[in-house]
Parts: C-alpha cells; sequence; structure tokens
C-alpha cells in the first residue's frame, strides 16, 4: 500500500486521528500548567511572564502553527470518520445495545468533537485574538504591564474582563470543559490504540490514566473562570 493510499484508508484517518490527538493532549498539559500561573495570586505576574514567554519564543510560536494545524486536522478527519461511520452503520440495529455496546460518550465523539470546536472559536476570539492581532482589523489591544523595566501583554487582566462579572461566558467556558472531559475520557486511550498500541497491559494503564486526566485537566481549565468569577483571585 502507498503512503497516500494509507492516509486516505480507514486505517490511515485512525492513525491520523490518534497521532494528533497525542499531540493536542501534550499541548493540554502545557496550556493547563501556564494557566494554573494565575493561582499564584501575585497580581497575574508569574501568568503574564509564562504567557509573554509562550508568545514570543520562535520555536514556541513555530509550534504554535503546527498546533493550528493539529487541531483541524484532527477535527477534519474526526468529522469524515463520523460521517463514514454512520454510513456503514446506515438503519442501524432493530435493537440498541445502549451502554452494553459502548459507552455513550465514545459513540458521540462526533457531538462531543463539534461543541469543543464551538468553544475554542469563542477561547480564540477572547484571548488569542488580541493577543497576537491586536491593532489590527479593529481588534482591541491587549493593556500593558511592566515587570523588571520590560513592556508585555497584561493577558490576566484581559482575563478578568473576560470572566468577572460575567455568568454566561463563565457558564459557557464550563459547558465546554465538560464537552472536553467527556471527549477524553475515550479520546485519550483510544488516541495511543490507534498508534498501534495493542498490549492489553498497556491499554488499561492508558485507559486508566486517561480516566484521570479526563477529570483533572478539564476540572482545571474550568476553575479558572470559576475562580475569577467568584473573585477568589484578583
Amino acid at each position: 500500500m502507498k503512503w497516500s493510499e494509507f492516509f486516505t484508508s480507514s486505517i490511515g484517518k485512525k492513525f491520523v486521528m490518534g497521532l494528533t490527538g497525542i499531540f493536542l493532549i501534550t499541548f493540554l498539559v502545557v496550556h493547563a500548567g501556564v494557566n494554573a500561573c494565575i493561582w499564584a495570586n501575585d497580581n497575574g505576574e508569574m501568568f503574564n511572564k509564562a504567557a509573554h514567554f509562550m508568545g514570543s519564543t520562535v520555536v514556541i510560536r513555530i509550534v504554535e502553527v503546527g498546533l493550528f494545524a493539529g487541531f483541524f486536522l484532527h477535527i477534519i478527519q474526526g468529522l469524515m470518520l463520523e460521517f463514514q461511520n454512520r454510513k456503514k452503520r446506515g438503519i442501524g440495529y432493530q435493537v440498541s445495545f445502549g451502554n452494553k455496546g459502548s459507552k455513550w460518550y465514545s459513540r458521540s465523539m462526533g457531538l462531543l468533537g463539534t461543541l469543543i470546536l464551538l468553544f475554542l472559536i469563542m477561547h480564540i476570539y477572547h484571548f488569542w485574538t488580541p493577543s497576537r492581532l491586536g491593532g489590527m482589523f479593529g481588534i482591541h489591544e491587549l493593556q500593558p504591564v511592566t515587570y523588571d523595566g520590560k513592556e508585555i501583554h497584561n493577558l490576566y487582566a484581559e482575563m478578568l474582563t473576560v470572566f468577572q462579572d460575567n455568568l454566561l461566558i463563565v457558564v459557557l467556558y464550563v459547558l465546554g470543559c465538560i464537552s472536553l472531559a467527556w471527549h477524553l475520557m475515550h479520546g485519550f486511550q483510544s488516541a495511543f490504540r490507534s498508534v498501534g498500541l495493542y498490549n492489553n497491559k498497556y491499554l488499561k494503564m492508558a485507559h486508566a490514566v486517561g480516566i484521570g486526566f479526563s477529570i483533572i485537566v478539564p476540572l482545571a481549565f474550568a476553575m479558572m473562570p470559576i475562580s475569577m468569577y467568584l473573585h477568589w483571585v484578583e
């Protein structure tokens, strides 16, 4: 089989989904670590410095391009697989096995992925756009803040503006994090299986780690807007 045929086959698409999924899981760890700096309660200094490092380092900016490519590739392949699976199922089974056959979230990866995409668009609009494109196309610029004589973007102040006293936005972010949790519940171990991990011992380990990951990381993300809305951090 040629490489071009492999990547257009069902197995190839699942392999790409798994590979991009692992890449995005790694991103979630880094992103959660940076965002967790808000709990330093130092008026956002640690968070702003970490965010500035991530946005100004050349290597990380290059990785950022790959990240966007990974997101879109993951989404496109996911939708293609979802349509392909629905087409194969056709009318479907006369008897529904429900969760006996598979968990509802494993059967709803397309829906959960779409909800996460909508959440991602909102997140990019709130933070990435003013951070990277502020001052262009009529997009507002972030406030500046100075540390050690160096002026950088005050992304922390932007987070306070978005989340404090804005319950609807906080609720939408929390719902996005819940969708992410359910998506990861199946997607974490599925990603490793898709790239060739078939040993039952390691699959069970990946499943156990995946459950913990799909709870802890989305919970950490959800607690950030909640903490700001409730003024636990200032």
